[in-house]
């Protein structure tokens, strides 16, 4: 009996079924007068010779292949840039180090064998550093909002019309994600850093681990932390005697303040909190900065210092005369800790 459908004939196997053609198929010349037009304007580029680059938005370069003769709009030209030329908008990346320490790589080592050492053991791992500086006032910040009204801010950033200056002093626990952010104003000093080490302690730290534990301080090099300031070894040592437990800080080398944990872990995230706020007072920024979050459980604690830090303020001569702490045989200038006298 025969079907009353119409009868298609099979393809044959070895026909393919045609494709879309590349935008520039029509128009051959076109695509070697975009490179060209890319390549033409390549003052300030930044990447490395041989690779493309151009800061031309596809509309731009529309105009000028329309001028040489070519139909083409800026919907095709931003089309032939990913798929002829490879070419991705991409932004910069704060990667390149502003220096370099011959001892990088044999203190990255060091660090990361103590802090595996403390984890495993079950002490605590203290990532410290103070975040950038929030100026008060109707300053503008980057970042959109839910809202029914507008926000305004000052039509110029200009430092001097704060109303004061919050300095934001972070101290990160590796092994519990939480963290306690201490808000002070005045200058940032050593004396700052460790009050923050200190309140960190008897708002979480004691409850948390055993009073005789020794901590691990993980630091950048330079700042109110750094390496060459007697000021914080010796406020770290009043803080060893006070707690009565043995503080170990190991500094990351020069130049790579990025690779401190609590810069990609708390800071990025404190400063999501913060986006498009007008920061008004030291309260709000308190309340803005507690209601962090984060899908792996971050928790954030805040407090306000109860005093203003002042600049000037040095190690004591009685310090500098015997200073007490103990110094690693390996880089030395890098690793130390004070004991409980």
């Amino acid at each position: 009996m025969w079907s009353s459908y119409p009868t298609t004939p099979l393809r044959a196997a070895s026909e393919k079924k045609g494709g879309r053609k590349k935008t520039s198929s029509a128009d051959p010349q076109l695509l070697p007068s975009l490179k060209q037009a890319v390549e033409a304007r390549t003052a300030g580029s930044p990447v490395e010779p041989g690779q493309l680059w151009t800061d031309r938005s596809p509309t731009e370069l529309a105009d000028e292949l329309t001028q040489q003769g070519h139909r083409v709009d800026r919907k095709t030209v931003g089309k032939m840039l990913r798929e002829e030329l490879g070419l991705s908008r991409r932004r910069m990346s704060k990667t390149l180090p502003m220096g370099e320490s011959d001892d990088r790589d044999a203190q990255f080592r060091r660090l990361q064998k103590l802090k595996a050492t403390f984890l495993r053991q079950g002490f605590a791992v203290l990532s410290i550093d103070t975040k950038k500086k929030e100026l008060l006032g109707n300053f503008y910040r980057a970042g959109p909002a839910w809202t029914t009204g507008r926000v305004l801010a000052w039509d110029h950033d200009f430092p001097s019309s704060a109303w004061g200056k919050v300095i934001p002093y972070g101290v990160y626990d590796m092994a519990r994600n939480e963290s306690l952010v201490y808000l002070a104003q005045g200058a940032d000093t050593g004396q700052l850093a460790v009050d923050a080490i200190r309140r960190w302690w008897y708002r979480l730290g004691k409850w948390r681990y055993p009073t005789d534990s020794p901590l691990l301080l993980l630091a950048d090099c330079g700042g109110s932390n750094g390496y060459r300031v007697p000021l914080f070894r010796e406020q770290l040592q009043l803080l060893s005697d006070q707690l009565g437990k043995t503080i170990r800080v190991c500094h990351l080398p020069p130049y790579c303040s990025k690779y401190n944990p609590i810069d990609h872990r708390l800071f990025c995230h404190l400063s999501r909190s913060l986006q498009s706020l007008l920061l008004r007072s030291v309260e709000l920024i308190r309340e803005a900065l507690s209601a962090t979050t984060t899908r792996t459980g971050l928790r954030v604690i805040t407090e306000l210092a109860r005093k203003v830090y002042r600049s000037g303020i040095k190690a004591s001569r009685e310090y500098l005369a015997d200073e007490t702490v103990i110094r690693d045989n390996y880089l030395p200038q890098f690793n130390y800790r004070f004991d409980p006298r």
